[in-house]
């Protein structure tokens, strides 16, 4: 027996039925990019290993996934380099191209080749998959999709304010609950400084964004694992533990950054951006969380992260402002602020709280049933008549037995079945029955295109 096909491990098929909600994802979020004023770019699956490498950290380059050159790849590595069997230089000898591990570096390099013919503040979005050669396990997979929206050229507070609009838009046609968490990196800069231990922000912004996993008393421990001194931690407890208002939390935290100025610029900036919110009337509630510190290898200000309510899950969305993006390429000063949404988190929050609409997971809604040539002969007009009207429609390729066809329809879950025998091609009609409910009655086009389109 031939060995059964398998695919590699963090792949995945998709069926029709999961295409179809995949689907109704990426056309809800492209829908709301574009309304925003965004434009779609796409950038190759393979990027050139000088774009990629270097970009995303140590541990980031070794989970890229390298594409070995065409034609003899060997030769001109010499008998040494093979005997030494270091992986890392032969694969620099091996290998000129990558795919890509995200869509930020390909954009930034996308920016900095196109940018005599960008028009900015230049606002782009990307869905693509993107490759990560991870080890696979439970919600992570070496090959995902990314739906990222981004605002290059402009240092304008307001960018950020319509990201936060955009999100609210993408989750409140989704039906979904979230809490839209902000905080901002200058913040977080100002607690390390004014608490005595500028030099270990990122020590102690890692340990924080913990607290909601591992509890207080872990991170603290943490901590002065990482040798925060007892009274910086002291210092601290009052901000970890901030309740209140946003408002509230804003005039305690600018209270306590009263001698840092770059804290100081962090409150501000923070303020602008949900007194405008406030005034844009957000369906979803957004919430100051100083525990907040995601990205902070490349987020310079505001920082963005959102959450479902209504089930347990992850981030599903998250952002911020960086102010380098186009350095690394030798662009320097290029400002933007993006978002980047959870499309496999997503899908499954919307299994999880059922929040499909019927007609983005149904496929087709009336198939014909083939009796023979003549009987074909007959449907064909009509079949072409319900698609012109908007209804997917199928006629049955072969002329089986009844029971097979129904089976398909049943199948399938196709709700409508127009049947065309000897009566009702002699009336001129066909016989519509409804799936559901088992009700059928003989109708002829125009009824048939109104009682489907009326349902």
């Amino acid at each position: 027996m031939a060995q059964k096909p398998s695919i590699p491990k963090g792949t995945r098929d998709f069926s029709p039925v999961e295409m179809a909600k995949r689907n109704y994802i990426f056309d809800t979020i492209r829908s709301v990019f574009s309304l925003y004023g965004y434009q779609q770019i796409e950038t190759p699956a393979m990027e050139t290993l000088q774009t990629l490498m270097g970009k995303y950290g140590e541990e980031g380059d070794k989970l890229l996934f390298k594409v070995l050159n065409s034609g003899d790849y060997l030769s001109k590595v010499t008998d040494e380099e093979l005997c030494e069997r270091n992986s890392l230089h032969l694969a620099s000898r091996l290998c000129e191209k990558g795919l890509r591990y995200d869509l930020t570096v390909p954009f930034a390099r996308y920016v900095v080749m196109h940018r005599d013919e960008l028009q900015l503040p230049f606002k782009r979005y990307q869905i693509q998959p993107v490759w990560r050669a991870d080890r696979p396990q439970k919600g992570r997979y070496r090959e995902f999709y990314q739906c990222d929206a981004d605002v290059v050229g402009s240092d304008s507070l307001l960018n950020e304010v319509e990201l936060m609009q955009i999100v609210d838009t993408v989750f409140c046609r989704f039906g979904i609950r979230v809490a839209i968490k902000i905080n901002n990196r200058k913040i977080l800069s100002g607690i390390a400084e004014v608490i005595g231990e500028a030099d270990k922000i990122v020590d102690i912004t890692v340990a924080i964004d913990k607290l909601d996993k591992i509890g207080i008393d872990n991170v603290n421990a943490e901590l002065r694992a990482d040798g925060i001194s007892e009274e910086a931690i002291d210092k601290l407890q009052p901000i970890i533990n901030m309740k209140g208002t946003n408002e509230e939390k804003l005039d305690v935290i600018a209270g306590l950054l009263s001698g840092s100025e770059t804290g100081m610029k962090g409150v501000d900036e923070t303020r602008f951006i949900l007194n405008s919110l406030k005034a844009a009337g957000l369906k979803n509630c957004i919430d100051l969380d100083l525990t907040l510190a995601r990205g902070l290898n490349y987020y310079t200000g505001a920082i963005f992260e959102v959450k479902a309510l209504d089930t347990p899950m992850g981030s599903i969305t998250g952002g911020g402002r960086y102010d380098n993006l186009t350095g690394i390429f030798g662009m320097p000063g290029l400002s933007g602020v993006g978002i980047s949404f959870g499309a496999d988190r997503i899908f499954d929050v919307l299994n999880a709280l059922e929040l499909y609409p019927d007609d983005a997971v149904n496929g087709t809604q009336l198939l014909f049933i083939n009796f023979g040539d003549a009987e074909v002969e007959y449907c064909l007009p009509l079949v072409a008549a319900a698609r012109n009207a908007g209804i997917r429609t199928e006629l049955f390729p072969d002329a089986a037995k009844m029971k097979k066809q129904m089976a398909y329809a049943n199948a399938k879950g196709i709700r409508f079945v127009a049947l065309a025998g000897d009566n009702e091609i002699a009336e001129g009609k066909v016989t519509l029955r409804d799936m559901a409910t088992g009700d059928q009655r003989l109708v002829d086009c125009e009824e048939l295109v109104s009682q489907i389109k009326g349902i």
